[in-house]
């Protein structure tokens, strides 16, 4: 899946650069939940890190610019780094706290923040369908090992779970 250890490439540039950051997205709520596969990696970085940050990433790996993210990807890796620049996580990272993400130890978004991310990406109308399913599905999991957070779901998407 990762022959060009861009994982650990990514990390290392991140640790060197002391670069905040955290997980979030579906392998965030791996970090909680019973895992699914997933060859996502969604972070979101400290937002005074990102300028400084987006050129040494460039450098080692390919990079796309998009509205609201920076994909990174490696040939040789099947993992799809995307890079969250939406403004809404910023906050993510100051609560984040370590947590196992693909058998390594990284900052996750606290629950309540994934759960967040993935409603707004759930009500999302520019995200492709499947996609949002997926996001759905994502919530669901989290509702069900942790049924205190339903009271923050609006009422919007807790209608298309159930």
């Amino acid at each position: 899946m990762d022959q060009s250890d861009l994982l650990d490439q990514l990390l290392e540039l991140f640790r060197g650069e002391g670069v905040r950051f955290c997980v979030i997205g579906g392998l965030a709520v791996n970090a909680y939940v019973e895992p699914v596969v997933t060859l996502d990696l969604d972070l979101v970085v400290a937002v005074p890190d990102l300028p400084r940050i987006e050129p040494k990433l460039a450098d080692r790996f390919r990079v796309e610019r998009f509205a609201h993210s920076l994909n990174v990807s490696h040939p040789g890796s099947d993992l799809r780094v995307q890079l969250q620049t939406d403004p809404r996580y910023a906050t993510f990272v100051d609560r984040a706290h370590r947590r196992a993400v693909l058998g390594v130890e990284m900052p996750v978004a606290h629950i309540e923040d994934v759960l967040t991310g993935k409603i707004w990406a759930v009500q999302d109308d520019t995200r492709r369908p499947s996609k949002r399913q997926k996001d759905l599905a994502d919530v669901a999991r989290l509702l069900e090992a942790y049924p205190a957070l339903r009271a923050r779901v609006p009422e919007d998407v807790l209608a298309r779970l159930f």
